[in-house]
């Protein structure tokens, strides 16, 4: 019996044979009864949507300025990497360090691996290195922060708004979509069946 027929549960460490389930159907663990997979209807295709638009938002969210504050007739706007570039000049490596991981590189590096793997099998193409960048998404994933960034955003700007006329920009409506945009793409991905097609495109190909 092949090791990746087999799936574990993750609630009482049962290890048991796959069951082929149909779009919409449910895996239960024959012992406790854990919910160890559900089918996700379109979810790939689902994920793949969500993820070009997660790409095109990330653009715009890096290309614009996040606010403009205007205080005594001065105005003032930044974008991300500005505030990285504030942060490091304030002095404050470490901070400038882990926006830039966990809001810019960490969110870039998950929608470009959702692409790499999603959009060539829409078209029936399997590409070299998919389980390397698989894996690379799965050590990635938890170090995508956006939405402790627009957290700290929105508090920083509720304060300085007793201070200063704060303006909300193009790039703080499309953080707050990219934010949305990932955490549906991510939920979509249907890993089982994403592993389904690549084999059977794997073997159609071998056997051409």
């Amino acid at each position: 019996m092949q090791l990746d027929s087999l799936v574990i549960c993750e609630e009482c460490d049962l290890m048991q044979k796959k069951a082929p389930l149909e779009s919409g159907d449910e895996e239960l663990c024959t012992r406790c009864g854990y919910s160890i997979y559900k089918s996700k209807p379109n979810g790939l295709q689902y994920s793949l949507v969500f993820a070009l638009t997660a790409f095109v938002l990330f653009i715009l969210s890096n290309t614009y300025p996040i606010v403009t504050i205007s205080s005594q007739g001065l105005n003032n706007s930044t974008t991300l990497l500005g505030v990285v570039q504030i942060l490091y000049k304030d002095d404050m490596l470490l901070v400038a360090i882990l926006v830039l991981v966990t809001t810019f590189l960490t969110p870039v590096m998950e929608i470009g691996a959702l692409i790499y793997l999603l959009l060539p099998l829409k078209f029936g193409v399997v590409l070299p290195g998919m389980k390397v960048v698989y894996r690379w998404m799965h050590q990635v994933r938890p170090w995508v922060m956006v939405e402790v960034f627009m957290l700290g955003l929105l508090i920083t700007i509720s304060k300085l708004s007793g201070l200063a006329f704060v303006v909300p920009e193009i790039a703080l409506i499309s953080f707050v979509l990219l934010m949305f945009a990932i955490i549906i793409a991510s939920i979509n991905f249907d890993e089982r069946m994403f592993w389904h097609q690549v084999e059977t495109l794997s073997t159609s190909q071998r056997s051409i």
